[in-house]
């Protein structure tokens, strides 16, 4: 959803943004073009919407206000945490924890904050699982194709090269005793962009959580979703929170719809950010294994138990394609998917669901119109 209307803190607690909330969701205000996902659908309960701007999105929660009445104001105080984990993640100011440790972990192992160390090892253990299809060092490659900076063009070969000699997780050498972070090669980086809204999602989660929120959807810039509960008006259990997911190439329509139960959902695909060469279409979506853009999914959702790994995940099968991520499920039960891929039809597409049951997901449109 995208409302233009800015509320405040006082305007929460007297009910005033729930309103607003509900209008918008009845007018059919549709997210921007380049969003996955559709706001919740109206269903008569009293749903209370809190926005924050970070980590260059907005930040969204959904919560209901009758069986929540402090929610709102819960919800508030768990997205101030946003502004803190960017101000560790980001790779955009000169002062962050992640920029901290491109500077020195190439020469000594560098202490790493107790969560954010936590974080990495999950990043390393996702790299393990994926074979390199995920891979928190492909920032040399995101640079020399210009993604980093959103002026994409295509490298020279031999920067293309020499970036790609800068990737590669099994240089990462993480000491759990002495949580700390060392690069085996001098000129690595790293980079937690790919999960670090999901991260974000997980923290403010556990904060509602330690309130007694039981029941809400939050999302960072409708790409990473996390919902917990069954949006039920009682302790009994509801149908759960229902998440649209855009057409990848018609994005003012609905391509499905996922719900979600105590799961998160990321999405990945190269809708926004592509670049033509020489008639060649490339995507900003790069195979860290290659060094060149992914190609074969026009968009790839992963449903897990953590936003973090929902993101991740979305990243990393985007990459490894149709075969490699229902294997990637088979061995990994507790994750699903929702692939999209290329149509027999000009501009149609095939959806492949992996691990996803009939009931928690629905197909809108695959075939273009006229």
């Amino acid at each position: 959803m995208s409302s233009k209307r800015q509320t405040t803190r006082r305007d929460f607690l007297k009910g005033r943004a729930a309103v607003h909330a509900m209008e918008d969701m009845a007018e059919g205000v549709l997210p921007d073009p380049v969003s996955p996902l559709q706001a919740p659908r109206p269903t008569g309960s009293f749903l209370v919407q809190v926005t924050r701007r970070a980590m260059a999105a907005n930040f969204q929660v959904f919560v209901s206000g009758k069986r929540h009445p402090h929610g709102p104001d819960a919800a508030m105080k768990a997205l101030d945490l946003i502004e803190r984990i960017e101000d560790q993640l980001t790779v955009y100011r000169k002062h962050s924890d992640i920029i901290r440790i491109n500077r020195r972990a190439g020469r000594e192992p560098v202490r790493v904050e107790t969560r954010l160390f936590a974080l990495l090892e999950h990043a390393q253990r996702l790299y393990r699982q994926t074979e390199g299809a995920f891979d928190i060092t492909s920032g040399p490659l995101s640079k020399v194709w210009g993604f980093f900076w959103r002026k994409s063009q295509f490298p020279d070969p031999e920067a293309l090269e020499q970036a790609f000699s800068r990737v590669g997780g099994k240089w990462i050498e993480l000491d759990r005793p002495h949580q700390t972070i060392r690069f085996l090669k001098p000129d690595l980086e790293i980079n937690l962009n790919a999960m670090g809204k999901g991260y974000a999602l997980d923290r403010c989660s556990e904060q509602l959580a330690a309130a007694g929120v039981t029941d809400y959807l939050m999302h960072g810039g409708k790409s990473s979703v996390l919902a917990r509960g069954n949006r039920a008006e009682s302790a009994e259990a509801g149908e759960g929170w229902s998440v649209a997911l855009r057409h990848p190439l018609r994005p003012k329509q609905r391509l499905a719809e996922i719900r979600l139960r105590d799961r998160a959902l990321g999405t990945s695909g190269s809708t926004t950010q592509f670049l033509h060469h020489r008639g060649q279409r490339y995507g900003h979506v790069l195979d860290p294994r290659t060094g060149w853009p992914a190609e074969g999914i026009l968009s790839a959702t992963a449903i897990a138990p953590l936003a973090a790994e929902a993101d991740a995940l979305s990243t990393a099968f985007y990459v490894m394609g149709l075969e490699a991520t229902r294997e990637y499920c088979r061995r990994y039960p507790e994750v699903s998917a929702l692939l999209t891929c290329p149509g027999p039809r000009r501009g149609s597409v095939q959806v492949h669901p992996i691990g996803l049951d009939e009931s928690d997901w629905q197909l809108w449109e695959t075939e273009p119109s006229g």
